[in-house]
């Protein structure tokens, strides 16, 4: 397994990740109550954006934790096996989701 190939993608990811999190930050700003200002309709649409970015926000973070897990193991050598079973994780699952931290087998009963 060639742990440079996915320590690269990880870091790619986390590097995504923190520069789509800067971009992001003004649309969960608090949205203005004066209708004075703004109108019922676009005020609405504002807390519709605003809930959308924070659960965008929510969402990158734990994949920024994810990513910071699988860095970690990276570095104690125990990047690529299950935490559960300890069976190496198949390059191809490595693949989709290099952050992965259990094999199909385990995941696929924990899911149940």
């Amino acid at each position: 397994m060639d742990i440079r190939h996915y320590k690269k993608i990880l870091l790619d990811k986390q590097q995504e990740l923190l520069n789509s999190a800067n971009t992001n930050e003004s649309a969960a700003d608090v949205v203005e109550l004066d209708q004075s200002k703004v109108g019922r309709l676009s005020r609405m649409d504002a807390l519709q954006a605003q809930a959308m970015s924070l659960e965008t926000k929510r969402r990158s973070q734990l994949e920024l934790t994810k990513i910071k897990s699988a860095l970690l193991r990276i570095e104690n050598n125990e990047y690529g096996h299950c935490l559960h079973c300890d069976n190496e994780i198949p390059e191809n699952r490595l693949e989709i989701d290099p952050a992965a931290t259990l094999c199909i087998n385990c995941a696929s009963q924990l899911e149940q």
